[in-house]
């Protein structure tokens, strides 16, 4: 018995090893943090049609952009959602684009409604725009100053009203 513990010791080893391996590479590929490489570059552009509403994102040049990227079933989409709505009305120089990946178009629709949403809001269940920018896990967003430049990434839940990023806003011409 003693003999196939050792034995089986440095196996388990090894697959911890490897899984921490793995998980540090895909941490590291990820871009998860708030200083993504394309930070400072042309932000990536699309155009967006989900039969309701549409966006092209280079027509918005000149304008301060958050481009949010949530979905209803998201708990800290949801929880930063009130303050999101509040964002766009204090500052109306800030166009928020909400980009959300669900799937079921009814369920969409029915939580903008209950929730009275009433930013522009864009489906996009295959998550494009979500792979354009690197996102992989939800809410992110993404701060593009007057002139389509990248600046700025926010990873999880923000309190979008907080002194600290309406001064981050106004700095960027809002």
């Amino acid at each position: 018995m003693l003999l196939r513990r050792t034995n089986l010791l440095p196996a388990r080893r090894t697959k911890l090893l490897a899984a921490c391996l793995g998980a540090l590479l895909l941490a590291s590929g990820c871009d998860r943090g708030d200083h993504p490489r394309n930070i400072g570059r042309p932000a990536p552009q699309f155009a967006l049609s989900d039969g309701t509403n549409s966006v092209d994102l280079s027509k918005l040049r000149g304008h301060v952009v958050l481009v949010n990227l949530w979905a209803s079933w998201c708990a800290p989409c949801v929880d930063e959602l009130p303050s999101l709505l509040a964002l766009q009305h204090q500052l109306p120089g800030v166009t928020v684009i909400a980009i959300s990946m669900d799937q079921d178009d009814d369920a969409y629709r029915t939580f903008l409604k209950r929730n009275h949403v009433d930013l522009l809001t864009i489906r996009d269940p295959e998550a494009r725009i979500n792979a354009l920018y690197g996102t992989v896990q939800i809410p992110e967003t993404y701060a593009i100053d007057r002139n389509g430049i990248l600046r700025r990434k926010f990873v999880s839940a923000q309190d979008w009203t907080s002194p600290e990023i309406v001064d981050y806003l106004h700095r960027l011409g809002a």
